[in-house]
């Protein structure tokens, strides 16, 4: 005689939590792109600054970013809706995960708890890095310390040789921990994925991520030395456009803004529309 065993149903609670996590490591992928493509246009800030009357690399990378239809919409979709979510869920991973290298030593648990503590310092630094640009903390920290895009190369040597604490402590430990988080980030979701099951592609991903890590350790790390070693530059004036916290008065016209027609939309908003990106 034999017995028929029901399988378990499989409901929405059950696969909610499922969802959930490959949606943050879909968003940490995008993250990490974004990261690997940061410090490598950062790291063109090794030319310095020119005297020639013609724009740096730095500065034509930034020119064609603000350049772009759409800005606002792209980066806010692929950027920082992402982060917003994977530092929200991550938190959550965070406080209800339990690290055990106390008694178990093993190489994978201590890359879990530094992946936690990696996340802690970036949230703090991400805060710390977009909010001083835009000129949050200029009444504590001083002028000089927002980012001029028409003036790209000249405002970022600014900000990092305001306080030498900014450029030689905070940066370097913001880069290192942006840079091992993607890293093994991406290690963690190819195996996630299914995409590295056997233990020789785990060895052999394990490499290319190691080279990966290195790669936006050194582009980072190139980026601060050039910008601390170089020679002072002259304050920007007041006059040029800066990159700032908009006003709560300035966001609700930018909301009321997206009502209005927008003629020649498929070309520069920025440019023929009421909508403003930048």
């Amino acid at each position: 005689m034999s017995t028929l065993t029901a399988e378990p149903k499989t409901t929405t609670r059950s696969i909610a939590p499922f969802l959930l996590r490959r949606l943050h490591s879909l968003t940490g992928i995008l993250f990490g792109g974004y990261v690997m493509l940061h410090l490598t246009i950062n790291a063109t800030l090794a030319e310095g600054s020119r005297y020639d009357g013609q724009p740096t690399i730095y500065q034509l990378q930034v020119d064609r970013i603000h350049s772009l239809p759409f800005l606002g919409l792209l980066s806010a979709g692929l950027i920082l809706l992402p982060i917003v979510y994977h530092t929200i869920h991550g938190f959550h991973v965070l406080f209800s995960g339990r690290q055990n290298v106390a008694e178990y030593g093993y190489a994978r648990n201590w890359l879990y708890l530094l992946q936690r503590i990696s996340a802690l310092i970036l949230v703090l630094f991400i805060a710390f890095h977009y909010l001083a640009f835009k000129g949050a903390f200029n009444q504590v920290l001083g002028e000089e310390m927002h980012f001029v895009p028409s003036r790209a190369t000249e405002s970022t040597i600014l900000h990092f040789q305001k306080h030498w604490w900014i450029g030689w402590i905070v940066y370097p430990i913001g880069v290192l921990a942006a840079a091992f988080h993607t890293a093994n980030g991406f290690f963690a979701a190819a195996i996630a994925w299914g995409l590295t099951v056997s233990t020789a592609a785990q060895r052999r991903w394990g490499v290319i991520c190691l080279a990966l890590f290195l790669f936006m350790l050194t582009a980072g790390f190139t980026a601060i030395v050039a910008v601390m070693r170089h020679e002072p530059v002259a304050p920007i004036e007041k006059s040029i456009p800066r990159v700032q916290v908009p006003p709560v008065d300035q966001t609700r016209a930018s909301i009321a803004a997206l009502r209005q027609p927008c003629p020649n939309w498929w070309y520069l908003p920025r440019n023929n529309c009421p909508i403003s990106s930048g």
